[in-house]
């Protein structure tokens, strides 16, 4: 079944609203959850909303106010996230990164304590739509999920850096975990007893696997960094450099008391106009994309394709289809809508 992507953010802005999120907050949450089943990311859409909702119930997702002010330099800014939304406090660090980059060339935005940011790629547009380049981490502290390399328990979470740039097409969207899979993928697999395409877990014993269940039993597995048992020191590196701009930048993280669930974020902007221009940068850009696309495909690969590509056909045919959600999301929140009276879409 498919949903007309309106209704659906009309649908989980209510269920926010009803839950007791500021109004203000609540259609930029449920935009952004939206926008990634939109391009397919459903395991980081509207499939948190019931999370997020039940984080507002004992509230550890805190639904007033603004974020606190750590430092503000023109090109480098620092918040207390004060626990609010993750989504709108990332939507609102984009908004200023991109009005700074406009006359310092780059804008960065640090933020800590913030709630849970959800699919990275979910923002990327926003920027790049402006013709501005944009990097996104976040990692989450309270989470240890994911092995050092050579290790056999979690130290890190998958820490995802996303980034976005224009060409004189569609731009280039990249959003990818420093971990092979991600948590809501090893979680959605075991609850329903599947496996995953390949050993990209340890179990408590250093033993790859694909069985899910060994991040659920005691002693805990761990996911794999990218690379895997042979070259998982390039995804452990790059783990790392996210818990430095992170946590390191943003003044918060491991090294503090575990508050819930949290997104440590950084956000950062540039604007090719302050550099050689706009012209300029999406000549180069664009030179290396149709030079890509016109590779020779490999057997069994019908063509090459740019980073987002698929995400973004995906969302333009799903914004006049309707929305296939996965199974699972809609039964998860129906009883949310019928606790908090509000009608299913």
């Amino acid at each position: 079944m498919s949903y007309n992507a309106t209704r659906l953010t009309a649908f989980a802005t209510q269920l926010l609203d009803a839950a007791g999120m500021d109004p203000v907050k609540s259609p930029t949450i449920a935009q952004v959850l939206v926008e990634a089943d939109l391009m397919g990311h459903d395991t980081h859409g509207l499939g948190l909303l019931g999370p997020y909702l039940a984080d507002i119930g004992k509230g550890e997702l805190k639904t007033q106010g603004e974020p606190g002010v750590i430092a503000d330099f023109p090109a480098a800014v620092t918040w207390d996230g004060r626990r609010l939304p993750g989504t709108w406090l990332t939507v609102k660090a984009i908004d200023l990164a991109c009005a700074r980059a406009r006359t310092q060339g780059a804008c960065s935005v640090s933020i800590r304590r913030s709630h849970h940011i959800a699919c990275l790629a979910a923002y990327l547009t926003r920027a790049t739509d402006q013709g501005f380049v944009i990097q996104i981490m976040t990692s989450a502290p309270e989470n240890q999920s994911v092995a050092p390399f050579g290790g056999r328990a979690g130290a890190l979470t998958p820490n995802p850096i996303a980034a976005g740039w224009p060409t004189a097409g569609d731009p280039v969207l990249i959003d990818v975990s420093m971990s092979i899979t991600t948590n809501g993928m090893v979680g959605r697999l075991n609850k329903h007893g599947g496996q995953l395409p390949g050993k990209w877990l340890v179990d408590a014993d250093g033993n790859p696997t694909a069985d899910p269940s060994v991040m659920t039993r005691e002693p805990k597995g761990a996911l794999l960094p990218i690379g895997g048992v042979e070259y998982g020191h390039k995804g452990y590196a790059l783990g790392l450099l996210v818990e430095a701009m992170t946590q390191g930048l943003s003044g918060h993280g491991r090294a503090d008391p575990i508050e819930g669930w949290t997104g440590e974020v950084f956000v950062q902007v540039y604007d090719p106009r302050a550099f050689s221009g706009l012209d300029a940068f999406t000549r180069q850009t664009e030179w290396i994309a149709d030079y890509c696309r016109k590779v020779a495909p490999m057997k069994g690969v019908e063509r090459v394709r740019l980073p987002g590509e698929n995400g973004l056909a995906r969302r333009k045919r799903q914004l006049v289809e309707g929305v296939t959600l996965h199974p699972g999301i809609m039964p998860m929140l129906e009883p949310w809508a019928a606790k908090l009276g509000v009608a299913l879409p």
